[in-house]
C-alpha cells in the first residue's frame, strides 16, 4: 500500500508536465502557421467547445432510453428508474488554410442522411462558406466545412524537378472544398481542354508537363495553333523537353501525326511480343516503352473546314481532313500502347473538334466559358441540369484558372482551382530535364533489336 500511494503522488506532477508539453507543441504550431491557419485553430477550438451543444440543436443526437451497465448495478430496487442517456457523436476536429475538416461517427437515426442535412445549419454555426459531408468507411463521416472560398484564392505550383511517383496520376488542383483533385491517365486515350483566351487552359497543361518532364518514361509532342514558331507561343520554355514541335503550319502537323500513326502502328503489332501484354497499362510506362503525349493547342486550327474552289484551299481543305483522320487513329486505337492526346480549344463544338474526336476522349475540362452551347459541348448534356457548376459562371477574373469537369464517384461535377507554374519555375524544368528527351520511336527499334525474336516482359516502371 505505501509503494502504491508513493507512485500516487507523482501523477500530479506527470500530468502537469504532459499538459505543459501539449500546451507548447499547441503554440508552437500556432506560431509557425500562416495566417489562414491560425484562424482556423481557432475555429477548429470553437467547433469543439460548441459542439455537444450545436449537435442538440441540429438533430445529430439520440436518445437511449436503456440505462448504462453501471446506473443498473447501482440502481436501488424501489428508487427512480434512471433517466434516459442523450447520446452526442464523437468528432476530431483538424484545422488547415481553408477551414476545418470534421471526423465524425454515426448513431443509430443519426447517418450520413442526417448529417448532410445538416450541413447548412454547421455552415452557419461554423461561420463557413459551404459545407460538404461525405462518407468515411463504416460508421463515419467526413464533413469539410471552408471558411475562405478555395475557388477564389489563387495558387502557385513550384515543380519538384523529381520524377512522379506514379505515371498514371494527373494533380490537377483542389476542388471548392480545398481538396485535392487527381485523375487516373491509365486506359485514358484522350484529354479535351477548353475555355475561352485568357481562362487558364496553358497554364493547367503547362503544369502537366513540368510534372512529369522529370520521368524518362514520358515523351512529349506539341502541336500549337497559335505560334508559327514555339518561341514565339506558350511552350518557348518546355519546347527543350518535347521530342517534336510545330507551329500552326498544316503541312508539318500533317506530317508529325503521321508520324505518331506509324507509331501506332509499329508498337500494336510489336507490343505482345515485347512486352508480353495486350496492353502497355498492363505493366505500366518504362524509359524503353514511355508514355507518347500529343498536346494539340488551338486544335480548331487543324481541323477546321476550307470551303473554296480554288486549288489552294481544295488542298487545305484535304489536310485538315486528313489531320482528323490521323488523330482519330491516334485516339481510338493508341490507348492500348500508351499513347495520350491533350486536345486544347477555346470550343469542342464539333466544328472545332470532329465529334468523333470529341467524344471518344473521357476526360474533359472547361475553363469558363461565354454560352451554354459551348459547356454543353465540353462538358456534356448533363451539365444543363447543375447550372451552379456551370463554366458559363466562372467569367469573373477571380476564377481564373478554374476549371470544372466530372469526376468518377461523384455526383455532378466539380469545380477545380488548378495552380500557376511561373515561366521561371517552367523554363527550370526543362533545362535540368531535357536529356531525357527521346523519340519514343527509336526507342521502340533499339527494343527490339535488343529483344531479338524471343522476348521476356519488361518490369513495371514508373520513373
Amino acid at each position: 500500500m505505501e509503494a502504491v500511494s508513493g507512485y500516487a503522488s507523482y501523477r500530479l506532477p506527470i500530468a502537469s508536465v504532459l499538459v505543459g508539453v501539449w500546451l507548447l507543441w499547441t503554440v508552437v504550431r500556432y506560431v509557425r502557421a500562416d495566417r489562414g491557419t491560425k484562424v482556423s485553430m481557432r475555429q477548429a477550438v470553437r467547433v469543439r467547445w460548441g459542439w455537444v451543444r450545436l449537435a442538440r440543436m441540429a438533430g445529430l443526437t439520440v436518445t437511449d432510453k436503456t440505462p448504462s451497465l453501471l446506473a443498473q448495478i447501482t440502481a436501488q430496487k424501489d428508487g427512480d428508474a434512471p433517466a434516459p442517456r442523450v447520446l452526442t457523436p464523437r468528432i476530431k476536429v483538424k484545422p488547415d488554410q481553408f477551414g476545418v475538416i470534421v471526423r465524425a461517427r454515426t448513431l443509430p437515426q443519426v447517418g450520413l442522411e442526417e448529417y448532410q442535412k445538416s450541413a447548412r445549419f454547421l455552415a452557419d454555426a461554423w461561420r463557413c462558406t459551404r459545407v460538404s459531408v461525405l462518407p468515411d468507411g463504416p460508421g463515419k463521416v467526413v464533413i469539410r466545412g471552408v471558411r475562405s472560398d478555395p475557388l477564389t484564392t489563387p495558387t502557385t505550383h513550384r515543380p519538384t524537378g523529381r520524377p512522379p511517383t506514379d505515371l498514371t496520376r494527373w494533380e490537377l488542383g483542389v476542388d471548392e472544398y480545398a481538396a485535392r483533385v487527381c485523375v487516373s491517365l491509365a486506359n485514358v486515350p484522350g484529354v479535351t481542354v477548353a475555355g475561352v483566351p485568357g481562362a487558364g487552359k496553358t497554364s493547367g497543361v503547362n503544369k502537366f508537363v513540368c510534372d512529369f518532364a522529370p520521368s524518362a518514361a514520358v515523351q512529349i509532342a506539341t502541336a500549337d495553333g497559335k505560334v508559327s514558331r514555339a518561341s514565339k507561343g506558350d511552350y518557348a520554355d518546355l519546347v527543350k523537353r518535347m521530342f517534336a514541335f510545330c507551329g500552326d503550319d498544316l503541312d508539318e502537323a500533317n506530317a508529325l501525326f503521321k508520324r505518331l500513326v506509324a507509331l501506332r502502328k509499329r508498337r500494336s503489332s510489336t507490343i505482345r511480343d515485347v512486352l508480353g501484354v495486350k496492353n502497355m497499362w498492363h505493366v505500366g510506362p518504362s524509359p524503353q516503352w514511355p508514355l507518347a503525349v500529343l498536346i494539340i493547342d488551338e486544335a480548331h486550327t487543324f481541323f477546321r473546314e476550307y470551303k473554296g474552289s480554288d486549288a489552294e484551299t481544295k488542298r487545305l481543305a484535304a489536310l485538315t481532313a486528313e489531320n482528323a483522320r490521323l488523330v482519330e487513329d491516334l485516339v481510338k486505337k493508341g490507348r492500348s500502347v500508351g499513347i495520350l492526346v491533350i486536345l486544347i480549344s477555346q470550343k469542342t463544338t464539333g466544328d472545332a473538334i470532329p465529334t468523333f474526336i470529341r467524344d471518344v476522349c473521357p476526360i474533359g475540362l472547361s475553363f469558363a466559358q461565354k454560352t451554354v452551347e459551348a459547356a454543353v459541348a465540353a462538358l456534356g448534356e448533363d451539365i444543363r441540369n447543375w447550372p451552379d457548376a456551370s463554366p458559363v459562371t466562372l467569367q469573373d477574373p477571380a476564377y481564373v484558372g478554374v476549371a470544372v469537369m466530372a469526376m468518377q464517384g461523384r455526383p455532378g461535377y466539380t469545380r477545380i482551382r488548378t495552380p500557376y507554374v511561373s515561366d521561371a519555375d517552367a523554363a527550370r524544368v526543362a533545362e535540368a530535364t531535357t536529356h531525357l528527351t527521346a523519340d519514343p520511336d527509336l526507342r521502340l527499334a533499339v527494343l527490339l533489336r535488343s529483344t531479338g525474336p524471343t522476348t521476356t516482359p519488361l518490369p513495371s516502371l514508373t520513373k
